[in-house]
C-alpha cells in the first residue's frame, strides 16, 4: 500500500475550505470565496501564494501566455476554485494540463457552489 502524495498538507487544505464553507454556505462569486480561504491559510498557518503566475512551455520554449493558479500551497499543489453546480469535465482537463505543464503532481478542484463542499484530488 503505497500513501498518498502531499495526503497530510492536502487534509489541511481541505480542512480550510471545509472551514470557508461552513461559514459562508454557497452561492457567493468565487472572488469572495478566495478571499475567505486566504484569510483562513493565514489563520491555519498553510502557506500560499495568490493568484500564482505559472509558466508554461512548449518544446522547451516559454509560451507568452500562462496561467494564474488560484492558489499553490506548500510550494507543491495547485488549487483551483469553482462555484459551479458540479464538476465538469473541463475543470479536471483544465488542471490536468496546469498539473502536466508546470510538472506539478498534485492539484485539487474546490468546488463552494453547491450545499455541501465537493473537492477532487487530482495527481499527475
Amino acid at each position: 500500500m503505497t500513501d498518498l502524495l502531499f495526503k497530510d498538507e492536502v487534509y489541511k487544505i481541505i480542512g480550510a475550505a471545509m472551514e470557508v464553507h461552513n461559514e459562508l454556505g454557497y452561492g457567493f462569486l468565487e472572488a469572495v470565496y478566495q478571499e475567505a480561504l486566504e484569510i483562513e491559510f493565514e489563520e491555519r498557518g498553510i502557506p500560499y501564494q495568490k493568484e500564482k503566475e505559472i509558466e508554461v512551455f512548449y518544446k522547451d520554449i516559454k509560451l507568452k501566455k500562462g496561467y494564474r493558479a488560484d492558489f499553490l500551497c506548500f510550494d507543491e499543489i495547485i488549487v483551483e476554485l469553482k462555484t459551479s453546480k458540479e464538476f465538469c469535465s473541463e475543470d479536471i482537463a483544465q488542471l490536468l494540463n496546469y498539473l502536466k505543464a508546470t510538472e506539478t503532481k498534485v492539484g485539487l478542484l474546490i468546488n463552494f457552489g453547491k450545499e455541501k463542499l465537493e473537492y477532487k484530488r487530482l495527481v499527475f
